[in-house]
């Protein structure tokens, strides 16, 4: 979230107090451009193609996938990644970043922290195959 703020041009302390999250939250609010806004209200929480679902976090084990719950597919964790069967699909996902991709045989998980380390991983997914590559990228801000 710091590293947010700061892409923005927000500074902030390192584990600000109640007081000054309010503050930040009102400067982000005023500096958040419309644009950047739609373009993230206009995206879907998953994506499915073939045998693949692409989620930002994952989803909850036992739950028919057209029955998840959108607060599970931005934030869930450790029941997700803990769970061992199968999910219906093969799950991609971030939101826990990872020193390098993890594979797993129900999951992907592609986070590889770029925000904090530098590292941005992406895959390629073809018929007979999925290629990863992780490379070191220079710092973007986000305007």
């Amino acid at each position: 979230m710091l590293a947010t703020l700061r892409s923005y041009g927000i500074g902030s302390t390192l584990n600000p107090d109640p007081a000054e999250e309010k503050r930040l939250l009102d400067k982000f609010r005023q500096s958040f451009p419309r644009e950047h806004r739609e373009f993230l209200q206009s995206l879907e929480t998953s994506y499915t193609a073939g045998d693949y679902l692409f989620v930002h976090a994952g989803i909850r084990p036992r739950v028919a996938l057209d029955q998840q719950d959108e607060n599970d597919l931005m934030w869930i964790r450790e029941e997700f990644l803990d769970f061992t069967g199968d999910f219906g699909k093969y799950v991609v996902h971030g939101h826990t970043p990872v020193p390098k991709v993890d594979i797993r045989r129900n999951r992907m998980n592609i986070d590889t922290g770029a925000y904090a380390t530098n590292r941005l991983t992406t895959v390629r997914f073809r018929e007979s195959n999925v290629a990863c590559a992780t490379a070191t990228t220079r710092a973007v801000n986000a305007r």
